[in-house]
């Protein structure tokens, strides 16, 4: 079970874009994230006419490493850490290490 998943609402620690809050659109691989507006680039593109693709400068978002990113808590307004609890139901839950309540309901 992953700490950080689509759709988390996250907020970057280190680097050019700390202090930013975007949600996980998706996870690349088992260590870098594609996190809404965070980490843009510019990329230079080719024309294609044969898929009808204009050439120029696009704006687009690159991954970003899971160690740079932490869960947002929205009680305390803060980055949080993720913990994993077993409820009594025997389902294995995502919990806040500063508070202890669960992330995924």
């Amino acid at each position: 079970m992953n700490k950080l998943r689509k759709g988390d609402e996250v907020i970057v620690i280190a680097g050019k874009d700390k202090g930013k809050r975007g949600t996980v659109l998706n996870r690349v691989d088992d260590q870098r994230l594609l996190v809404e507006g965070i980490n843009r680039v510019k990329k230079h593109t080719r024309p294609n006419p044969m898929k009808g693709e204009q050439g120029g400068i696009v704006e687009k978002e690159m991954s970003i490493h899971i160690s740079n990113v932490a869960l947002f808590n929205p009680a305390s307004q803060k980055a949080d850490r993720v913990g994993f609890k077993t409820l009594e139901d025997s389902r294995k839950v995502r919990v806040f290490k500063s508070n202890g309540e669960v992330v995924d309901a």
